[in-house]
């Protein structure tokens, strides 16, 4: 079981690690990294095959809705995503990707709220700019030189997420190393100078714990290596860019309280200095990071 001498371990091993600063900038002028105070990221899937059905919304008027309520209840940024990343789930081509995230974004970033489009096509990426998103939530590689070039043109930011293949939507296995961060660190560091010789100064990394990979269906190696990660994320802010992190869900745990999961690693993401927190359970995570803060 997880204990302070585990803690206290990393934070031995790693301790310069743990005063790493990150490259300070802003969203819209209207939220900074990095903060005392860390983000939250609500989300909306317009996808009827997410399996988180709370965040699903299948019109522009339910999806406008909903981004209003989630800023209401502590949102930062609302990501919007039209197609899922599980496995089985539809394929949704550029075109439909479009219709479906085109007139949301539009409208909520019209209210004045922080859109972030989730994709990793730079055709989506690029209208998805032009209809006012302020951030590109980027779930592969295959176009990465063209998203950055064009977040870089609207001023936006990237999280660039670690992907074990060309996008979400086609990985087999990940790599389960023992300690999880020099792999990424490394796949970051690649994107990161790349980002920068197209002129991004606004990105965040992203282990990408949320998706769906072969060797990690069953669920206490799943849970292992997510732990580990969040624990540890704060040895990726060296390299300069502030952590993002999608909260997982632990269904075999939690069973009929899955809604708890989210809440509950974010206690573990935020120890881990996570700087912006992605999640379907906005006002659990809020309130879990304000009782942290108390201290």
């Amino acid at each position: 079981m997880l204990g302070l001498k585990d803690l206290a371990a990393i934070a031995a091993e790693h301790a310069a690690d743990l005063e790493a600063e990150v490259r300070p900038f802003d969203i819209a002028g209207q939220i900074s990294f990095p903060s005392a105070q860390p983000a939250i990221m609500g989300v909306i899937n317009l996808s009827v095959d997410s399996w988180y059905r709370e965040s699903i919304r299948t019109s522009v008027e339910s999806a406008v809705e909903r981004g209003i309520e989630l800023r209401a209840q502590g949102a930062d940024i609302i990501d919007i995503g039209a197609e899922s990343t599980l496995g089985q789930a539809e394929r949704v081509n550029a075109e439909g990707q479009q219709q479906r995230l085109l007139p949301v974004i539009a409208e909520l970033a019209s209210q004045g709220v922080i859109v972030s489009a989730e994709t990793y096509d730079a055709g989506v990426a690029k209208t998805c700019l032009e209809a006012g998103a302020k951030v590109l939530n980027l779930t592969g590689t295959a176009d990465s030189e063209a998203i950055y070039r064009l977040a870089a043109g609207h001023q936006a930011a990237v999280i660039v997420c670690y992907v074990a293949g060309d996008n979400v939507r086609d990985v087999g296995d990940i790599p389960l190393d023992d300690d999880p961060i020099p792999r990424m660190a490394d796949y970051f560091a690649r994107e990161i100078e790349t980002a920068g010789r197209c002129g991004l100064a606004k990105g965040f990394v992203d282990p990408g714990l949320g998706f769906y990979y072969r060797n990690l269906q069953d669920s206490a190696v799943r849970m292992r290596h997510q732990m580990k990660t969040f624990l540890n994320a704060f040895r990726l802010r060296k390299l300069g860019w502030p952590v993002c992190n999608a909260l997982p869900h632990a269904v075999e745990c939690f069973g009929d309280e899955v809604r708890s999961a989210e809440p509950f690693f974010s206690v573990l993401a935020a120890l881990g200095q996570t700087d912006l927190f992605r999640t379907h359970e906005v006002p659990r995570v809020r309130a879990v990071l304000r009782t942290l803060g108390v201290y």
